[in-house]
């Protein structure tokens, strides 16, 4: 997906979330993230985008010190998280729209370039938080099907392989991944070493099958299996479940 395409599904997201957070009420459970009230969804994502746009417009390919990420992630208490979350979004999209194309940053896996980095990385993190306020309000949810399969190889091939991401299982296990409306087949081993993703649908412990959509929001734990295929070991997505946690 281009650029652009990233950072205006970020901009929908980002403004959709907001006002689903204020329908919902701040202290509303967020049944996808159990130890989440709408307040503490608010604040983390607010300082992840505080922190992107940082790292965005700062030009350093150095990870931000400790301090400063401490300070990015303060957030507000009460009511005033409402107008702060709308500030941090709007100026994350304002810097990623105005950021030369080939400007330098620090990123933490490998993408065409660290605006395309940030610019997926943030669109499909809001898009998964979207999804959590939505099911804290109690109303219904979905990821277009493009998106969601673009989102399972940032899943897979990016976020969880990422370096330092300590992600094992003994004994092993082997997931396939295999959208019905797109052909970015995925297959990934993980086990006492480590894990790796290969492009296609190899072998596999499991396999599941489906739209992307309901792939995506599987995969990102925020839904069941329902409206997939399995073919193979249910057990796996239990162990998925347990290993590939995210908030």
């Amino acid at each position: 997906m281009e650029i652009a395409t990233h950072i205006e599904i970020l901009r929908a997201d980002g403004e959709l979330l907001a006002r689903t957070a204020q329908r919902a009420g701040l202290d509303a459970p967020v049944p996808s993230c159990p130890d989440w009230r709408i307040g503490d969804l608010l604040a983390h994502l607010g300082g992840v985008h505080r922190w992107a746009a940082f790292v965005v417009a700062s030009g350093s390919l150095t990870r931000p010190s400790r301090e400063d990420t401490a300070e990015l992630f303060r957030a507000p208490s009460g009511e005033e998280l409402f107008d702060w979350y709308r500030t941090t979004h709007a100026d994350l999209v304002k810097t990623l729209t105005t950021t030369a194309p080939n400007a330098p940053a620090w990123t933490f896996f490998e993408g065409p370039s660290p605006l395309a980095f940030w610019a997926r990385r943030q669109a499909h993190e809001t898009a998964v938080h979207r999804v959590d306020a939505e099911l804290a309000a109690g109303l219904p949810s979905g990821v277009p099907a493009d998106f969601a399969a673009d989102g399972i190889d940032e899943l897979l091939a990016g976020f969880l392989s990422r370096p330092g991401r300590k992600l094992v299982a003994d004994p092993p296990l082997s997931l396939a991944i295999v959208p019905d409306d797109d052909p970015a087949a995925r297959t990934m081993w993980i086990d006492p070493d480590g894990r790796r993703v290969e492009a296609g649908a190899g072998p596999a412990d499991l396999t599941v099958s489906g739209p992307a959509e309901k792939l995506y929001l599987l995969l990102w734990n925020r839904a069941d299996a329902t409206g997939c295929r399995l073919d193979g070991d249910p057990e796996v997505l239990v162990r998925w479940g347990e290993l590939a946690t995210v908030d």
